[in-house]
């Protein structure tokens, strides 16, 4: 679901921002789809050698910190 609204502002962001920064548009567009489908498969797969809480706890933290990176790059839109 994040993922959903941070696409929904990245598309409004791009809609009624400049037109100067189109690439860059895509690209972030592109950057949440597949970070969505990143974490959504890492979800279902723990990864062999780590504990369950460890993992999920890495996994969130790395997903906070790409979630922020994001909305910074919306943010500069």
């Amino acid at each position: 679901m994040v993922c959903g609204e941070l696409l929904a502002e990245a598309v409004a962001a791009s809609l009624y921002g400049n037109d100067k920064h189109k690439k860059d548009d895509d690209s972030l567009l592109f950057s949440i789809m597949q970070m969505q489908r990143n974490y959504t498969s890492r979800v279902s797969h723990p990864e062999p050698g780590m504990t369950a809480k460890r993992y999920f706890q890495d996994l969130r933290t790395k997903f906070a910190a790409e979630i922020s990176e994001t909305v910074d790059h919306i943010n500069n839109l």
